[in-house]
């Protein structure tokens, strides 16, 4: 049957399902093929869990479990020695990773200890030394954090606080350089004034060690007649002690021994931060003051024919944004829901006056519900409508992101936090009450992968044109309108196919139960040639009866491949989300231009439908999520096997026994004969496997040798 059935073409016209033919969908068993993989991300190495790095100074604030481990790993000397630590590390890390995800909250190097004891509860030595080089290699502190609904919020916090308390340090080394220089200039006025040289002050400077050897009240009759009431001027005089007072009463920076309790500057809406700024602006210009003349004085250039007039017009309208640099900017952090109008003036005020803000806009239900009158997806339009706005302004450091590529987006977010001026951070967080069953860090990347929310940044100081200012560079498949995935699966014959798939906003929106409506499962028997992928049918402007329908690919809770076509409305959104990710590709540059230059760099951007590999790891290939007939599960552990889509051609087991392993037509490894060499072969391949998808079984022949050992190390792969 290659023509679609009249009640399959009366769904995709009107909406309407024929129960006879067409079943609902069921959100909570069917998933996106691309995605029913990787709901287990325990067992996969990704982004996530992230290190809040404590005391990173100028360095990265925030950095991957997985990157800190492979840095552990490269520095590893000697082939047996990295052999064992990568095999123990790797362990460790796949155990913190599991108490993250259940809920674990500590630091580092707590959960290094707790995940070393739940892998290894009797004593080893050389697992002992494996987890001692891995704390000393990582040579980290922070808390651990997982990708959830608090992650934006943590993360952001974190990064901004690590970037306050390097302002705080250098504000803190230069004022108190000043104070002392002041302090030196009071000290050697009063030592050569009368009062200084008193027989009492004379006594005290020298100290009581040889006091007898000296006559004070003769002394200080001597001095008398070079002596004066002061070398500094009345006006001088008061001008460093004011200076003084400023510095030493100042609340915008905590100072050694002071008593004065500095200001808070993390804020829950924009109104109060905004009136918080405009009530300390006067201090703020009087701080500036004290700093600038402080200088002046403690190089001995302050001229008070020149620079009385200077400042004594010095007030709010010279804090310029340099000026304002010098103190600690705020930090707002709202979601998306608390952003009704006199919340969006507070911030737009904020924004558009330049001001020292960072704005975090958190969004956890991108798909609401769909805007009154417009039958549109609102597809968190709050959100991306400040997101547009700011970008209008052009002098707002600009951060979109799913909170799925935040660790991708690392640098983007530092730099933002560096950023003289106003800087907005919408982050799509993933935590929607409404797609159940799917870890937050999937539904994030999922949303990115759909074009539902790109990521992109906007630096206006990174150049003269849009292009240089604006990147798209951490998005799948940038050039594309929508990433493709490899499916993987075995037909009715059980044959294995092998098939690329758009990951389209429909998949995206499928995952949501409020969508259900739009959606049709197809029995089997109802297939037919009709049923085409969306991406092919977006393009095309029905006239008339269609002969093509489109169709998403997904997968039950068996795993087995399911057939869904989707209604006209939904096709419109997804042509709509199409058309606003080519206008961000013309902003960037990347129809032709920003594409190209990252197609050409070494380090592909891994699909973020998918965990994205770590930064110093090899790319992990996307998993084949599905079976036609029966599902493809692994077969049972007491047989040997590779979790072949995901292997990173790293020829590891290859160059252990190239008759047991071999690559198949995709340069992805498989077991062609698990007889043709040991178990202990197998066992080395698993721990040498660079994304650990190699699993040894149990062994064929009881009388190998080491049998004990050998079942013991192949224990985590199993």
């Amino acid at each position: 049957m290659n023509m679609p059935s009249e009640a399959q073409v009366t769904f995709f016209l009107t909406g309407r399902r024929a129960a006879q033919e067409l079943e609902a969908l069921d959100t909570v068993r069917l998933r996106p093929a691309a995605l029913a993989a990787y709901l287990d991300l325990t067992r996969l190495r990704h982004d996530f869990p992230v290190v809040l790095i404590e005391d990173a100074g100028e360095g990265a604030a925030f950095a991957a479990l997985s990157a800190l481990v492979d840095g552990v790993l490269e520095s590893a000397p000697g082939a047996g020695e990295q052999t064992r630590l990568r095999a123990h590390a790797l362990r460790i890390e796949r155990e913190i990773r599991t108490l993250v995800a259940n809920g674990a909250s500590d630091r580092l190097p707590a959960l290094i200890d707790s995940a070393a004891a739940r892998v290894a509860p009797l004593p080893d030595r050389a697992f002992a030394e494996s987890v001692q080089r891995l704390r000393e290699g990582m040579a980290r502190d922070g808390l651990v954090v997982d990708c959830n609904a608090a992650l934006p919020r943590r993360l952001l916090g974190h990064v901004w606080r690590s970037v306050a308390r390097v302002k705080g340090e250098a504000f803190r080394a230069e004022a108190e350089r000043l104070m002392h220089g002041l302090d030196a200039i009071l000290r050697a006025d009063h030592a050569q004034s009368r009062r200084g040289r008193a027989a009492t002050e004379l006594r005290a400077a020298i100290g009581t060690a040889h006091a007898e050897a000296f006559d004070f009240e003769r002394m200080a009759q001597l001095l008398a007649p070079v002596s004066a009431e002061s070398t500094l001027s009345p006006a001088r005089r008061a001008r460093i002690e004011s200076v003084l007072t400023v510095l030493r009463g100042q609340r915008f920076f905590a100072l050694p021994g002071s008593a004065v309790e500095p200001y808070a500057f993390e804020f829950e809406d924009c109104a109060s931060a905004l009136s918080a700024f405009r009530a300390r602006l006067p201090e703020m210009a009087a701080l500036a003051r004290a700093l600038a003349v402080a200088a002046l004085e403690v190089e001995g250039e302050y001229r008070e024919a020149r620079h009385d007039a200077v400042f004594a017009d010095f007030d709010l309208t010279g804090m310029d944004a340099e000026a304002l640099a010098q103190f600690p900017d705020l930090l707002v952090c709202l979601n998306e829901k608390a952003l009704h109008t006199p919340e969006n003036q507070a911030l737009g005020e904020m924004l558009e006056s330049g001001l020292p803000v960072k704005v975090l806009v958190q969004t956890d239900d991108l798909l609401e519900a769909p805007l009154a009158g417009s039958g549109h997806l609102a597809m968190g339009s709050r959100g991306r409508q400040l997101a547009s706005m700011a970008l209008g302004l052009n002098e707002v450091y600009v951060v979109q992101s799913a909170s799925s590529n935040l660790v991708a987006m690392r640098e983007h977010v530092e730099r933002a936090m560096r950023y003289v001026g106003p800087a907005l951070f919408s982050v799509y967080s993933g935590a929607s009450e409404h797609i159940g069953g799917l870890p937050v860090y999937l539904v994030a990347a999922a949303a990115m992968d759909a074009r539902a929310f790109p990521a992109f940044s906007y630096d206006p100081a990174a150049g003269g044109d849009w292009a240089s200012r604006f990147s798209l560079e951490t998005n799948t498949q940038l050039e594309r309108d929508w990433p493709l995935h490899r499916l993987e699966y075995e037909d009715s014959e059980q044959q294995r196919v092998v098939e690329e798939i758009g990951f389209t906003l429909a998949d995206f929106v499928a995952c949501d139960t409020r969508y259900a409506r739009h959606y049709a499962q197809v029995p089997r028997e109802k297939w037919n040639g009709g049923m085409v992928a969306l991406e092919s049918c977006i393009a095309e402007t029905a006239r008339g009866l269609p002969e093509r329908l489109p169709s998403l690919v997904m997968v039950d809770a068996e795993n087995r491949l399911q057939r869904v076509i989707v209604d006209d409305k939904l096709v419109r959104e997804a042509r709509r989300c199409r058309e606003m990710w080519h206008s961000l590709q013309e902003l960037a540059g990347a129809r032709g231009g920003q594409a190209a230059r990252a197609k050409a760099q070494s380090a592909p951007v891994e699909p973020q439908a998918a965990p994205p590999a770590a930064e110093a790891s090899p790319p992990a290939q996307m998993p084949a999520p599905a079976a036609a007939e029966a599902p493809t599960s692994a077969p049972p552990s007491d047989e040997p096997y590779i979790e072949t889509p995901r292997c990173s051609s790293c020829n590891e087991c290859i160059q252990i026994n190239p008759r047991m392993f071999a690559y198949d037509a995709n340069q992805q490894a498989r077991i062609v004969d698990a007889s043709a060499g040991t178990y202990r072969e197998l066992v080395e391949a698993a721990e040498n496997c660079q994304v650990a998808i190699i699993h040894p079984g149990k062994p064929k022949n009881p009388k190998e040798p080491d049998l004990e050992e050998l079942l013991k190390r192949a224990e985590p792969f199993l």
